[in-house]
Order: structure tokens, then sequence, then C-alpha cells
């Protein structure tokens, strides 16, 4: 026999006790249950509420029973009187031990009991229960029937036969499956991620977001859970779930708690297996705008001024990851107007703006930066937004049509605004060309701000839920605007190194990088750590 069960009801309540769901969201289960015949467990990770193995983790306590951890390994399954173990496996039992008077059973959901009620009745033994993940269920499941898949049988293979491929598959239309991405999803959108990075390792799945340009670790996931989410992830993204030997691109938008996030897919090969990394492209949490993404006010003005030219290059620096494109957004955003006809050339496309003609680069079929430019002026544009200056030639269609009554936007690597007129130079760009048409250069960094819940108190060992125990939340931009003036230009023309065109910047009253990062310190913005941590001991 089994004893009684507390019902779905008050596990909801007890849930709402320990400030687990709030009123609201137990009001929103029960009518989901009621109106779908779904039990609210099952509606916990179906509406992204918690997790699978939070909610396994509540349960136990909730019913004072033991968990049974991912990863058991279990010899076999023991023989119930009465019940075949075909309808032990569909009603999502595990038998893991049974005697003359005693049945142990795994389960994922101990409070869906009606399954559990006819096991005990019919095999007329005391049953006792633990629980476990709804993955952890089917993974044993598999593993008893003797079922491998191809991750199983060699991870870095890349011989699928069309049995393989259909059960991968079926692995990725998995119902853990799909709710388990969905939470990864869910959980990156609360915590305000902008990557989710899924990274194989042996056996095993290790998954972290990227907050604020920082890597946090979210959670470990078995190795069958990591075969079934990449794929689901390729199928997504409409990628070739047969091939494991190359890097693969797509792009999918996926529906998280009612609203649609569109995301950038990237997958490759490693020894363990395929990792993935997900760019979120939220554009409800990116404000295209100036103001929003930090600049002061003065140099907010400066910028539109310069935006103002109808002709010449605006370029902004900076390595990976330190913001160009959204800047560079942000200005075709202000650009954007039915009197000029704006184009971009990205790689690839992040955000779609209604207005702009935006070229996504495929270099695989011949699309590199420098034939869709040359392709483009044949267009009639006004303004022209380069992703990348990367190479002489790309440089060369650059300056030549910002000196032909084009306007062009575009990014470099570089570290400071001063030496991307040596890169330039480099790519084979001459002098006089140069100082006809640079208008402004702006260098820049991304810096993680001080939370404004806890003023940076948790990162001393304090807890902050907006901060996640980090001291910071949210981040801002450190700049430096270089606008090229006559005397700049002179002096660009006449070949002038770094260090003069610096001393001539700050005769204009150019405030350095470094010189705005401190201004941000000094203001309680961001901390020194975190200057230090994104520029470095030295002046870039």
């Amino acid at each position: 026999m089994i004893a009684a069960v507390p019902s779905q009801a008050e596990f909801l309540v007890y849930l709402a006790g320990q400030d687990i769901l709030n009123s609201d969201a137990v009001e929103r289960v029960l009518q989901a249950s009621r109106s779908t015949g779904q039990s609210a467990t099952a509606l916990l990770l179906d509406l992204g509420l918690l997790e699978d193995e939070r909610l396994a983790q509540l349960q136990a306590a909730f019913l004072d029973i033991s968990v049974i951890a991912p990863g058991h390994v279990l010899e076999s399954f023991a023989e119930v009187p009465n019940i075949r173990q075909d309808y032990l496996a569909a009603t999502g039992l595990l038998p893991l031990s049974a005697n003359d008077t005693q049945l142990h059973l795994a389960c994922a959901h101990p409070l869906d009991n009606d399954a559990l009620r006819s096991v005990a009745y019919f095999s007329g033994l005391e049953t006792r229960v633990s629980i476990t993940t709804p993955s952890e269920i089917a993974r044993l499941i598999r593993e008893q029937r003797g079922e491998q898949t191809p991750l199983e049988q060699d991870g870095t293979s890349s011989s699928l036969n069309d049995g393989d491929i259909e059960r991968l598959r079926d692995l990725a239309s998995d119902a853990p499956i799909v709710r388990k991405l969905s939470q990864i999803t869910a959980r990156a959108l609360e915590q305000r991620a902008s990557d989710i990075h899924f990274d194989p390792l042996e056996n095993r799945l290790n998954v972290r977001l990227r907050v604020d340009g920082v890597l946090r670790q979210l959670e470990i996931l078995d190795a069958q859970t990591s075969l079934a989410l990449i794929s689901r992830l390729k199928i997504l993204a409409k990628l070739n779930i047969a091939e494991r030997r190359l890097p693969q691109d797509g792009r999918i938008r996926l529906i998280v708690k009612g609203r649609p996030i569109d995301c950038r897919v990237a997958t490759s090969p490693t020894v363990n297996g395929e990792a993935a990394v997900l760019r979120i492209l939220d554009r409800v949490a990116v404000k295209l705008e100036f103001k929003s993404i930090g600049f002061a006010a003065p140099d907010e003005a400066k910028l539109r001024q310069t935006l103002n030219n109808r002709d010449g290059i605006i370029l902004v620096t900076g390595p990976t990851g330190s913001g160009k494109t959204t800047t560079l957004y942000a200005a075709l955003a202000a650009l954007n107007n039915a009197e000029s006809k704006i184009f971009s050339i990205e790689d690839p496309v992040e955000y779609q703006i209604e207005g702009i003609s935006q070229i996504p680069v495929r270099s695989q079929i011949g699309l590199d930066f420098a034939s869709i430019l040359r392709s483009v002026l044949r267009q009639d544009p006004d303004i022209i937004m380069v992703g990348e200056i990367r190479d002489a030639e790309t440089a060369r269609i650059a300056v030549q049509a910002s000196l032909t009554g084009h306007l062009v936007l575009s990014t470099v690597h570089t570290n400071s605004a001063v030496s991307a007129v040596t890169r330039l130079r480099d790519l084979g760009i001459e002098n006089f060309l140069l100082a006809s048409s640079l208008r402004a250069i702006l260098a820049q960094r991304l810096v993680r701000t001080t939370c404004s819940s806890c003023h940076g108190a948790s990162a001393q060992g304090g807890s902050c839920s907006t901060c996640q125990g980090s001291g910071y939340s949210g981040r801002t931009i450190v700049y430096e605007l270089l606008s090229v003036t006559e005397d700049l230009q002179q002096a660009i023309s006449r070949g002038a190194d770094d260090a003069e065109l610096l001393s001539l910047a700050r005769e204009a009253s150019f405030i350095t990088l470094r010189e705005h990062a401190q201004s941000l310190v000094a203001s309680a913005v961001t901390t020194q750590a975190e200057i230090m941590r994104a520029l470095g001991s030295a002046d870039p």
C-alpha cells in the first residue's frame, strides 16, 4: 500500500510559503491545470517557473522523501508482481528494488499518485518512493532497454545513418528537452544574459551565461541531455543535425514566457562533442539610443552633429565585445528617415531595423565586405554602414565612397582613437585620403555598473537578487571621441604619428578613455577594479 499523498494545491501553497512562488503564479498554475487537465507540477516546468532539478528537490523536501541524483547507476529494474515493465515505463515509474513485502520506486511526479496507487494495489506491496527528474527517468529507461545514441556510440563520429538521425530528432523533441531549453533561456533572460554557452565536457555539458560581459555558471547536464539539447538547437536553427565535423551558423526565434526572442546559433566541433553558443538578440533589452548606451549629453550632441555630415567616414574602434555594433546601430537609428537611403553590410545581421537595407556577409559564396560594398555603391545610397574594415580592399572602397558623397560608418580593431589612423595607413590608405575622409573616431569599452540595489556590497560577501552577488548590474560605455579638426587633418596629411596626433587632440580638450573611466569611478557609476578589468593597468 502507499500512504496518503498531499494534494498538488497543498504543494503550491507550500511553495508560496517558501517565497518560491507568489500568489499570482499559484493562481496562474491552478487555472492552467483546471483548463488543460495537466498536473500542477508538470505546468511548473512548462511555464518555466521552476527547473526540473529544483522541482525535484522541493517535492522531496515537501514529501520528506529521498532524491535520486543525476547519473544514478542501475544494473537492472526490479521485478514487480502482477505489473508489466512496459506499463511502469509508460507511467514514468522505475522499480529500483523489490522483495516479498516492499517495493522501492523512482518517479518524477510523486504528487501525481494515480499510477502509484495502481502499482501499490496490484502488486500488494508496501511502496516507498524516491524522486528524480523526468530526463533522468528517460535516461534510465533507455539504458535498461539497451538503446544507444550516436553520442554514446562515438562522441566524435560523423557517420550517422538514417536511424541515428531519426533517433536524434526524437530525442530533441522529447518534452523534457523542450522544457529544459525553455528553462535555460528563461533564466538567461531573467539574468540579462547576452549569450548562453553550451560547452561539452567528458560525459557532461557545461551551461554558462554571459552576463555583463562575464561568464557565470548556470548548471551541468548529463551527456544524454547534451546530445538532445544541441540537436534541438540545430533543428530549430535549420542546421544539418547529421553534420558534426564542421561549424554551422543559424538563427532561431524562441517564445520565452510568451515573448518572442530572436537568437543566433553557432555550433563547433570539439573533442568531447559539439559546442554551441546562443546569442540572445532581445530588442526589448537593448535600446538603440545614445543616452541609453551611456553617452553624456555634450558628447551625444557632438556625435549627432558629426552624423549630420553628408560624406566622410566615422569610425568606432575597440576590441571584440566592446559594444561597437550597438553604437553603430544607435547611429543608424538616429539617421534613419524617409529622405535617406541607408545600407548596412554586416557579419552577421544582429538586429533588423525597419527602413534600412541590411545585407549579411556570406563569404562561403563570395559575398564579402568588399564585393557587397562595390554592389551597394551602384544602388544610389546616402549612408553605408560597413560592419568592419578588416582588409585593404574594403578600406580603399570605403574611403573612395566617402569621398564621392556618401557617409560611411564602420569599425576597426584598435585600442584607441588615434591608433585607428595608423591602422588605416597599414592597410595602404594614403595620408591625404585619410585627412580628407575622416570625420570622427570613437574608441570605446564596456564596463559593468555598480548594482543600484546593494551598491556593490554583495561583492564583499552579501547577497542580492538583482546582481546575483556580483556587486554589478548592467553595463555602460567608456569612450573617447576624437573629432577630426582642421589641425588634425593637416597633421594626418603630413604623416604625423600617434603621439603628435594625441597631443593636438589634447589641445582641443580631447578626453581619453582612462580619464573618462576615472570620472565614472569618481561618480560611483563603476569601480576601480572593473576599470582595471576592462582597460588593464596601462593606457590603451
